[in-house]
Formats: structure tokens, sequence, C-alpha cells
């Protein structure tokens, strides 16, 4: 069995090479091993086929492992199913931080005079995860940020539940604030994220935003 490896960022140019092929890899779990590369890094996320998965998952014949490194801590998903919260925000935690500051976008039962059923989001996903990172890693630098972790959510979403999560450290509260505030408002009006609103009676589709 043949799968390949797609490395990025660091990882890629801690592998000289992009792209790497492995036989004889049967589970997600064994492909950092065989890649040779020393420890592998913390905060490293798996995706096979372009499909988040955890690392005890099975793989197949022709299978693409993507290899995601944290960029600037934190980390920046889209996500089939719950959000979780708490996870978000331990993924800013660091020792250097004297502030956490967090946005939680969740879905409203009335929207522009209608009731809402609830809601559907579409993704271009190959452009809006990159997109992201390169948000977060710009917030960085401008508010001198720990770390930035954003999640927004792909599919149905109920009402009541949180459609994105946003969590942003910073060594002082007023960059951790604003930095959160530029975050949510730049997500809503350039990243390829698309939501459809369900009412009784119809439907919509918003355009980009949360």
């Amino acid at each position: 069995m043949r799968v390949t490896v797609r490395l990025f960022a660091g990882l890629r140019e801690r592998a000289g090479r992009s792209r790497v092929e492995l036989e004889d890899v049967t589970r997600l779990e064994d492909v950092w091993p065989a890649l040779g590369l020393g420890d592998e890094p913390a905060g490293l996320l798996y995706a096979v086929n372009r499909e988040y998965v955890e690392p005890g998952h099975a793989l197949a014949d022709g299978d693409e492992v993507a290899l995601i490194p944290p960029v600037s801590g934190g980390s920046f998903r889209l996500v089939e199913g719950p959000l979780d919260v708490a996870a978000v925000l331990r993924e800013v935690e660091s020792p250097e931080a004297g502030a956490v500051a967090s946005f939680v976008g969740t879905v409203r039962r009335h929207s522009r005079g209608r009731d809402v059923g609830h809601l559907e989001y579409e993704a271009f996903e190959e452009m809006a995860e990159p997109m992201l990172e390169r948000l977060g890693t710009e917030l960085t630098e401008r508010h001198g940020l720990c770390a930035v972790a954003v999640h927004h959510r792909l599919g149905r979403v109920e009402i009541g539940e949180a459609s994105v999560v946003i969590a942003v450290s910073a060594p002082h509260r007023s960059a951790a604030l604003d930095a959160c505030r530029e975050a949510i408002e730049t997500l809503k009006a350039t990243i390829p994220l698309w939501k459809k609103e369900v009412y009784a009676g119809g439907e919509e589709w918003i355009g980009r935003g949360s």
C-alpha cells in the first residue's frame, strides 16, 4: 500500500521536500515515525484527502495525507460537527500571556424579521484554511500576540450552537481585545465562507460571513 504525504511550512523545510511517498503504513499514527523527522511537533494536525481526522484513522491505498503544522500557536480549522470552545481556548494558552480574549458566534432564532430554523455553512476549504492561517500570522505580527486560534463550522448548525470560535492571547488585554475584534470582522469580509439561512417557507444564501 502506498500513500502520499504532503508537508508544509517548517515541516517542508525540515524534510527538504513537499511530498513524500510512503509504503506499508496502515494507520495515520504510523506516518510521522515513518518520515524520520525527529520528535512530532506539538499541535500537529492531520488531514486525509483534505478532511481532518484523528491519529487512529485507518489509511487506504492512494490516500493523500497532509501534515498541518501550527501557525504561531493555535490552529485554524473548518469543522464538521460541534465546536469545543474550551479546546479552542486551551490552544492559545501561553506563559507569556496576560490576557485571553475570545469570540463565540452563535446561531440566533430571528434574522431580518424572519424565524430561522437553522443555518448551513459552506466554504472553499482549500482556500479558506490557508487564508485563516495568514490572518493569524498577520494579527500576531500586528498586535504582538502569543497565539491565535479560529475554528469555524461547516454544514448544518442548529439554533443556539456555535458557528465560529476565535481565541487570542497576548501579553496585554488591549492587544487581545483589538485582535479578537479584527479577526471576526476580517473573517466575515474576506474568507470564502458562506451561510444559508433556512426559515419557514424558504431559504437564502447570505454570502461571506458568520
